[in-house]
């Protein structure tokens, strides 16, 4: 028989009657009674104290093939005619017989070939595209005195307040002062004769037939020829007198002779620069090499940081660019260097390296190049300049060049791309950088590098850390979270390198980040081919199971991890399971996973909270997201009194996130019967009573929901009342209420229960009157709603007043009218 006494409506703060529509309001309130995403810290990466191109932690360490870190350079390493080395391969002779301009004599055909000279020939191999031209020793060029040019001889030697004369300026002097020596009359060589003679060191060309040059015009020979002269002349009276100076000064070994050798590199680096000298284009470069080459003998960082950078100026190549690298590097790994390369252009001399050597011919030059970068990356001052000369549009186009490289590179790419990826992770850490690793792709890009590297744990290692730092960032998380097979990658190298603690702790940050705002990746994640089977088996070989002392270990079994290493991975692997069940299609099968219930109990079992905090909390989040879902296959339903008990040490514990996920399992736990009896039997009621004295909203809230769960009951409400509840619900509602009304309501709905729909009298008469009073004032709008200064905020309060406090309220304040009133 149906009882005729009033039906008090049964509302559980965790498990919220499903509509088919929802106000957004609605949304956030579920939100809040249920499913909550989990928060954790990024992981620790230690900074390296020493600067070595592979850290104490690289699986390179052991292999004894790696490049080193450490060598000795001096200037008979180098090659100072920096020409690369031959094939070896001898060419075959050409069929053809040359031809020659001269006319032959049908009676003597040698007669008419020109005579070789009397002097011995010398030889200059100039720049690519230059003729190539034989003189006698006693047609070279001579150059008039300089006396006799005394304007000349000012410009050419202008004190350091003025420039230096360049080439365009030489090549509009008068070209009568520079005339050749006594030359036998002859023939004027034709163009096709040119073509077979070769350079000879000074570079200038003889200026007879002055005449013929005036009037006619000038073609690309004769303006490359004024070019020629110009440039002998700045090397005859700048730079070779530059040279014996930083000759001399070397030989001196005076004290300040480092500053003045400094002073002369960048005198001749802007020589050089104003004359359009460097690069190849200049003829007896080998010799400024030379002597720069010599110059680094003298161990000096400060000197040799400006030699480096006028040799990677003048574009030296092969063994010489292999050997600059690593004087920078060498340099670079000190800490106390780094101030030589924040005034000067070395760093951009760097990245043009990247830009523009080729893996294959200088493979070893971009390792220690890359290597520099990394060390000085960890500079702050530096990083920020790093940033600014567009180091990460560099890093793209490298990391572009070393996924084509062919198998017998791989090697020196991975090499490259450890110290490249260590670049890019400190480069990560400037809030500036964001934009730019999204629109330089370089996220998909490093997706990748896993793809072709995923054997390669150095390499795999860097980039999570890339990846776990980056997306904890909203823009930078969804570009991650559109790269196609994302997922499905993860989920490999967590397989492939399962034992790489510090490695699997940040995919699985990431895979936590991912899943953690939006549903669409919950669902891709968990679609995966293998997802919870991995997951699983990851979180069975992370659940420290403490062994007995001296316990062997049997063989092929990994390596034990440390307590902490093993709580992090979990920690981790925990807010992936409790942020994937959050989607509706996701959270009932993942509910029903027995195996994953079981260790998440097991977990509860095995850890205590004073050892295993975050873990512990974690956990109970998890179990709080998949208690939400009471499906007839649900574990959590079946299991739900056992794991009332294990929580039970979470709420008696003295860390308030502990006590507060349990009071929000319990929330959703105590809809069963059997769960409520097994709180009050155990006093736990008593512990939920008192958390209504907390400040905390949240802790107030949750205590209410499981409050309102155990007023269904009769018995229950009688111990609750003795314990105070109904007064202490008095004053939660008058301190939160007006800038709460969610907690407002669901106080209301914890007292409506707790008068049983008006049959029972919890409250006496002072309570019952304070209570009125403040329920008067609350019921109305204007007053109600006058608290919330915020503009921004007032719609989203009024309609929670409207939604979640006004039904309820409504109710209550009936039952605390006299009798005559509400009859």
């Amino acid at each position: 028989m149906a009882s005729t006494d009033p039906k008090h409506e049964i509302c559980s703060p965790f498990m919220p009657q499903r509509n088919t529509r929802k106000t957004c309001t609605e949304i956030v309130s579920e939100i809040r009674q249920s499913l909550r995403v989990q928060s954790t810290h990024r992981p620790f990466t230690p900074r390296d104290g020493h600067r070595k191109l592979f850290g104490s932690a690289s699986v390179r360490v052991q292999c004894d093939n790696r490049p080193p870190s450490a060598f000795s350079l001096h200037a008979q390493n180098f090659d100072a005619s920096d020409s690369r080395p031959g094939s070896g391969t001898r060419l075959s002779p050409l069929d053809h017989k040359p031809k020659f301009p001269v006319p032959c004599n049908v009676e003597d055909p040698f007669k008419a070939f020109p005579k070789p000279p009397a002097g011995p020939v010398e030889v200059k191999r100039g720049p690519a595209g230059a003729r190539a031209r034989l003189l006698r020793t006693g047609s070279l060029t001579r150059l008039p005195p300089i006396e006799g040019h005394p304007n000349v001889k000012e410009r050419l030697n202008a004190g350091p307040g003025q420039k230096q004369l360049s080439t365009k300026q030489l090549s509009r002097t008068d070209h009568t002062a520079v005339h050749s020596g006594p030359v036998k009359p002859g023939l004027r060589r034709a163009a096709s004769e040119r073509t077979l003679q070769t350079d000879v060191d000074s570079g200038i060309r003889p200026t007879d037939h002055k005449r013929d040059c005036a009037t006619e015009p000038e073609h690309g020979d004769n303006k490359r020829n004024r070019e020629e002269d110009a440039g002998s002349l700045v090397w005859i009276n700048v730079v070779a007198p530059l040279l014996q100076k930083l000759e001399k000064v070397a030989a001196g070994g005076s004290e300040g002779s480092v500053g003045r050798l400094c002073d002369l590199c960048d005198r001749l680096h802007g020589t050089l620069a104003e004359a359009d000298m460097l690069g190849r284009r200049c003829k007896r470069r080998s010799e400024i090499l030379r002597t720069l080459f010599r110059l680094i003998d003298l161990n000096s960082a400060q000197l040799n940081v400006r030699i480096a950078q006028l040799c990677l100026a003048l574009c030296v190549s092969g063994n010489n660019l292999l050997n600059i690298c690593k004087l920078i590097f060498q340099i670079s790994r000190g800490e106390h260097n780094d101030i030589l390369f924040q005034n000067n252009s070395i760093i951009d001399s760097l990245l043009s390296v990247l830009t523009s050597e080729d893996l294959s011919a200088s493979g070893e030059a971009l390792l220690y190049c890359v290597g520099a970068l990394k060390f000085l990356s960890g500079n702050a001052a530096i990083l920020r300049l790093l940033l600014d000369k567009n180091c990460i549009g560099v890093a793209q186009k490298l990391i572009q060049k070393l996924c084509v490289v062919e198998d017998t590179n791989l090697a020196i790419a991975g090499h490259i791309l450890v110290q490249l990826t260590v670049t890019l992770r400190n480069l990560a850490d400037l809030s500036d950088s964001r934009p730019l690793f999204v629109s330089f792709s370089i996220l998909p890009a490093l997706c990748l590098v896993l793809q072709q590297h995923r054997e390669d744990q150095d390499v795999c290692t860097n980039i999570s850390r890339i990846y776990s730092k980056l997306s904890s960032y909203s823009e930078c998380r969804l570009a991650l979270a559109q790269i196609p097979n994302c997922y499905l990658l993860f989920l490999e190298l967590l397989n492939k390198h399962h034992q790489k603690q510090d490695l699997i702790v940040r995919l699985l940050f990431t895979l936590g980040n991912l899943t953690a705002k939006s549903d669409e990746p919950r669902q891709q994640l968990f679609q995966c081919d293998g997802c919870m089977r991995e997951l699983l088996r990851l979180y069975t070989i992370y659940q420290r199971k403490d062994r007995p002392p001296h316990t062997p270990m049997q063989k092929g079994a990994s390596p034990p991890v440390r307590a902490q290493e093993a709580d992090d991975v979990l920690v981790k692997l925990v807010r992936v399971l409790a942020n994937m069940c959050i989607h509706p299609a996701v959270g009932p099968p993942l509910a029903a996973d027995t195996a994953c219930i079981r260790l998440l109990m097991e977990t509860l079992e095995l850890r205590t909270v004073q050892e295993s905090e975050e873990l512990l909390v974690n956990v109970a989040a998890a179990i709080n997201n998949l208690s939400f879902y009471q499906e007839e296959a649900s574990a959590i339903r079946l299991n739900r009194l056992h794991i009332a008990k294990l929580v039970l040490k979470l709420l008696l514990s003295s860390s308030m996130d502990a006590m507060l996920e349990a009071t929000r399992v319990y929330g959703n736990l105590t809809r069963y019967k059997d769960v409520r009896d097994f709180i009050m039997q155990n006093k736990v009621h008593r512990f939920v009573v008192t958390l209504l004295d907390s400040k905390s909203n949240e802790v107030c809230f949750s205590a209410c929901g499981v409050l309102t769960n155990l007023a269904l009951d009769p018995p229950s409400r009688v111990c609750l009342t003795v314990e105070g509840a109904p007064a202490k619900l008095v004053d939660c509602l008058r301190d939160f209420g007006p800038g709460d009304w969610q907690l407002a309501g669901q106080i209301c709905q914890a007292m409506w229960n707790l008068t049983g729909g008006s049959s029972e009298k919890p409250f006496d008469t002072e309570e019952r009157e304070s209570l009125r009073e403040i329920l008067t004032v609350y019921l109305d709008k204007d007053e109600a709603l006058k608290w919330i200064d915020n503009e921004d905020l007032r719609d989203f309060h009024r309609a929670c007043w409207e939604l979640e406090f006004l039904p309820v309220a409504q109710k209550l304040m009936k039952t605390l009218q006299p009798p005559d009133l509400t009859a």
